[in-house]
């Protein structure tokens, strides 16, 4: 931790964070929750506009602060968070396509691993495939936390991607992500968990992902805006719960 914690990218003070920080990819989601889910909370970064709060949540400090969209803004943000402020965990909150036919809208996907078409882990000299996975004292207290809520959930595999609009139009069906990923088991796709986790993996700390479903690369269907609050609410409680206990 540095002595002011001030970095490039968050000026805040060293201990302006709680040990837990929630990260959507918004900074106005991220000042959505502070202000909906949290007690007194208090801005403590606004560098670029990514928004960070800590305040309390049934009495207990908890954190809230965008990443940014992709794995490059991800892998800033949580360095920083994890090596600069003394963060501990951190959860990504944020929503998902489905790949698979079982993995519906509004359903909740906690990702155990996170497969990539990235090259992020190449900075790390490894010889060979580096696995990202969640932290499984994170991933149980979330699995139970949503059982207990009643609402329809789903443990494994998910997709981050560098690409948000892929140049797909010409590929026969058998090439397209939504199928080479979804044969493997992969749930849904999204882009920042597996820098997440490799991050947390390098730093010595914990980090889990949860998404809403928000749409289908199977189906085709989509949430409309009413739909996608309703669904983020009840994530974003399932977060909050397993960030205090």
């Amino acid at each position: 931790m540095s002595e002011k914690g001030y970095t490039p990218h968050i000026k805040a003070p060293a201990d302006a964070f709680a040990p837990t920080v929630l990260m959507p990819g918004d900074p106005l989601r991220s000042k959505l929750i502070a202000e909906s889910f949290l007690d007194n909370p208090k801005l403590v970064n606004n560098v670029r506009g990514v928004q960070g709060y800590t305040g309390y949540y049934k009495g207990k400090p908890v954190s809230v602060m965008a990443s940014g969209m992709g794995m490059a803004s991800m892998g800033i943000y949580s360095y920083e968070l994890f090596n600069f402020f003394g963060v501990e965990s951190i959860i990504r909150v944020g929503s998902a396509g489905s790949y698979n036919k079982n993995v519906k809208l509004k359903d909740i996907i906690i990702a155990q691993g996170a497969c990539t078409d990235s090259a992020y882990a190449n900075q790390f000299n490894l010889n060979g495939s580096f696995a990202p996975i969640g932290d499984y004292d994170l991933i149980e207290k979330a699995v139970n936390i949503t059982r207990e809520m009643k609402i329809p959930y789903h443990v494994g595999n998910v997709l981050s991607t560098d690409v948000f609009y892929g140049d797909l139009q010409a590929l026969p069906d058998y090439q397209k992500p939504v199928n080479l990923w979804g044969k493997m088991g992969v749930l849904a796709v999204e882009m920042e968990s597996a820098a997440l986790y490799m991050n947390s993996a390098r730093a010595g700390k914990k980090a889990l992902c949860i998404c809403t479903v928000s749409d289908s690369l199977v189906t085709g269907e989509a949430l409309d805006s009413d739909a996608r609050q309703n669904s983020f609410t009840d994530m974003i409680k399932i977060a909050l719960e397993t960030a205090i206990k």
